[in-house]
């Protein structure tokens, strides 16, 4: 695997603000009450985000204003 294709990790604090500066204690209460299914990577007591798992997500929560 080389580096351009290597995935880029963030941390919750990375991905909280990545999503538009939500709180890091909101990414954690999503997660223990599963209330998205915003997938996580977690090895020993660290949390990561795949970049492009979190861009699948706002692309999953954009509406469109219906037209008239």
């Amino acid at each position: 695997m080389s580096n351009n294709s290597k995935p880029e990790f963030l941390d919750t604090k990375q991905a909280a603000e990545f999503l538009g500066g939500l709180s890091p204690v909101t990414l954690n209460t999503w997660r223990s009450t599963k209330r998205y299914d915003l997938p996580y990577i977690k090895v020993g007591g660290k949390v990561r985000y795949r970049l492009e798992d979190l861009i699948a997500f706002l692309e999953s929560r954009t509406r469109r204003a219906n037209a008239t």
